[in-house]
């Protein structure tokens, strides 16, 4: 293992992260072969962000991998204010195996394993999703049966799911190409090194602003909510700069006959995405969020096993 912790994508290599896919590809075809792997550790989840998703598909990971979970809200913690990070991570490496983090801040999810000796794992920050990334290039692979030279288009808000898409991209050889609004476009140093780092794997990161341009002959479209949590104040102003960046029929025509749309969900039909389109037949979000549960099991796996 070359590193304790899954905070970004980018930490590890793309050797690790697709043995990381083939485990959970594993994990997903034969779960009583790994049930007891995990036998009696536990996993504290930090969550300072409501969760469907995220909380149901570590939950029952742990419990299907021999171990348990303990649910912790701001209520038990108060991250920073009731108690500091740094003890909160030295209490918690003392009584449990694993920490997984929810929260806003990215730097929270670092000081927590800065000071933990434990594994520490990235359940979402405001900058980046690693295991919804992580779900999503297992998702590809399944359906394209290979991540490398795949065209994916990202029409939408450049967040923390387009952060980990990128970082992804490079690490799974993918040619991912990101439309967004001006203004709303992903963070220019994830962008740089993406770039920067490219050619490792043969990736290609195009950032747009036309949506149209982005589908173009695409295998996978994607797209996420326009507001995301913690930032509702802004929703009507973001509903207007991302009104032509829909994903609807007319979009999703130009992409390749056999596309497949994904959502890293709560979708809002009629908004980023019609119900036409997710809707449909090249619709896989389910299959995409059960693969939350299957690829966090390998990254359980691979740190706490």
């Amino acid at each position: 293992m070359e590193n304790k912790n899954f905070i970004t994508i980018r930490d590890w290599s793309s050797d690790a992260l697709n043995e990381m896919l083939a485990l959970a590809d594993a994990v997903k075809d034969n779960p009583s072969k790994y049930a007891d792997t995990l036998q009696r550790k536990a996993l504290a989840m930090i969550f300072e962000k409501p969760s469907l998703r995220t909380r149901v598909s570590f939950d029952v990971g742990i419990q299907q991998l021999g171990g348990f979970s303990l649910y912790l809200t701001q209520h038990e913690i108060n991250l920073g204010q009731r108690e500091s990070v740094s003890d909160v991570a030295h209490n918690l490496e003392r009584m449990v195996q694993g920490i997984m983090v929810r929260t806003f801040s990215h730097s929270v999810v670092e000081d927590i394993a800065k000071y933990a000796s434990i594994p520490v794992i990235n359940g979402l920050t405001d900058f980046c999703h690693p295991c919804q990334a992580m779900a999503d290039y297992m998702t590809i692979r399944e359906v394209k049966k290979t991540t490398r030279g795949v065209k994916i288009a990202y029409i939408g808000d450049g967040n923390n799911v387009a952060h980990s898409l990128i970082y992804g991209a490079v690490r799974f050889g993918s040619a991912l190409y990101i439309a967004s609004p001006s203004g709303y476009e992903p963070d220019p140093e994830v962008v740089r090194w993406a770039k920067e780092n490219a050619g490792e794997t043969g990736s290609r990161i195009e950032i747009l602003q036309d949506p149209f341009l982005a589908a173009d002959e695409a295998d996978v479209i994607y797209t996420d909510v326009w507001t995301s949590m913690g930032a509702e104040s802004e929703a009507a102003r973001r509903r207007e700069a991302f009104r032509s960046f829909q994903v609807n029929d007319a979009v999703v025509s130009r992409a390749k006959s056999d596309y497949v749309f994904m959502h890293c969900l709560p979708a809002h039909r009629g908004e980023e995405v019609s119900g036409s389109v997710i809707d449909s037949e090249h619709s896989i979000v389910f299959q995409q969020a059960e693969n939350r549960l299957h690829a966090q099991k390998a990254v359980m796996i691979t740190l706490m096993g």
